[in-house]
């Protein structure tokens, strides 16, 4: 038997360590070519790690959320016997949820016959509440057993026949997970916490959005069929890229290590996009030299990347300035949390419809707030106000979003 030490890639960019995201794999599994040994994350770029050979796991080297240096061992694999491949299939337990996308943007595992397809927590909770997994009807895809079908198989099974049927929809629930915070869970964490420390303030303004809003359907309907369908998100980039230039200082960087603020011409923006993992913040670079439809494309694009986990490292990284928004859910008022090293962010309210008084008269109109934040250490209120009474002049009076400044 020969064995076959598979090491921690060089991802590149000069980085020294990786974090251990995920095995998909555990000791004495049998692995193809190609199968997706692990998971491991720079930065808020993940990145699968392929076995090179066929062979069975003899070792891993760590656990989840420790930091691996490059080259160091990864996992150890026996190679070169064939009655290894022939002794047993690979582990569905150690491998990635079906959702997780391989390489290729496929599932990465499938259920073993006559093996539920679940994943290493939703086996724990099933033993804890003594269910059988093999009975439980999952309702994920392709019949993944998830945590909730887990908690209705027992609470049909160990507790309806112990109360009465008039209180058979109200049970007590028990356990408790602990849920380690690795990956990019991890890195969202310590960038927050990053963030924290800078001198934020919040400047919410009223938007009158009744003539984007049927501008926008108006668009919809002509050529929404032909070119995309337009959110207000393509419209509110457009107003930045033509305020920018007036408010140099938003479209910027702040360096605070080597007190240097660097002001940019091109308006790269940031999508804060929430994905199952945590949150990211895909690119739309040169949004100045885009028009509506491009930008709705883009965005689109770039936020299926995100979420499918195929974004590109240079995809998350090199905004200017973000938007945030959380579509219907935005609520009346936030307080968005600034992307460093940017210095502005603007987070776009849901759009409701209330009266409003217009000439003496009360008329329905819609509404949405623009609530955005701000580095106090190198913007001043005045100028912030100004930007954001810029962006308002721009929503309110739609036609201004086609005439060159």
């Amino acid at each position: 038997m020969n064995v076959h030490v598979v090491k921690v890639p060089d991802i590149g960019e000069g980085i020294a360590e990786v974090e251990l995201v995920q095995w998909h794999v555990r000791t004495g599994d049998a692995v193809v070519a190609d199968q997706t040994l692990a998971d491991v994350m720079t930065d808020k770029a993940t990145v699968e790690v392929p076995s090179p050979v066929a062979g069975r796991v003899l070792g891993l080297s760590g656990n989840a959320g420790d930091k691996l240096a490059v080259g160091s061992e990864l996992i150890r694999l026996a190679v070169d016997d064939a009655a290894i491949l022939a002794s047993g299939p690979v582990s569905v337990d150690a491998r990635a949820p079906a959702t997780a996308p391989s390489a290729g943007g496929a599932p990465v595992t499938s259920a073993t016959a006559g093996k539920p397809l679940a994943s290493p927590s939703v086996r724990r909770q099933a033993r804890e509440l003594a269910v059988d997994l093999a009975q439980v009807p999952g309702s994920g895809p392709d019949g993944r057993v998830l945590h909730e079908d887990v908690v209705r198989f027992a609470a049909r099974d160990g507790v309806e026949a112990a109360v009465p049927a008039s209180a058979r929809r109200h049970f007590e629930r028990g356990g408790e997970q602990q849920v380690p915070v690795i990956g990019l869970r991890r890195q969202i964490a310590l960038r927050m916490q990053d963030a924290l420390r800078i001198p934020h303030f919040t400047y919410v303004e009223e938007i009158d959005v009744t003539e984007l809003e049927a501008l926008r359907a108006r668009l919809n309907a002509e050529r929404g069929r032909t070119r995309g369908h337009l959110t207000v998100l393509p419209f509110l980039m457009r107003a930045i890229t033509l305020a920018v230039p007036s408010f140099p200082q938003l479209n910027a960087r702040y360096d605070d290590a080597q007190g240097i603020v660097t002001r940019f011409a091109a308006v790269h923006i940031g999508i804060a996009t929430q994905t199952d993992g945590g949150l990211l913040v895909p690119v739309v670079r040169h949004a100045e030299a885009r028009d509506l439809w491009s930008s709705a494309a883009e965005v689109a694009r770039l936020a299926d990347a995100a979420r499918t986990g195929k974004a590109r490292r240079d995809e998350l990284s090199g905004s200017t300035i973000t938007i945030t928004s959380l579509g219907p859910r935005g609520g009346i008022v936030t307080t968005p949390i600034i992307n460093p090293p940017e210095v502005a962010i603007v987070g776009v309210n849901r759009i409701v419809e209330r009266p409003v008084i217009r000439n003496g008269a009360v008329v329905p109109r819609l509404l949405m707030n623009l609530s955005s934040s701000f580095d106090h250490r190198v913007v001043d209120g005045q100028h912030a106000a100004d930007f954001v009474q810029a962006l308002r002049g721009y929503l309110e009076c739609p036609a201004l979003l086609f005439v060159d400044p």
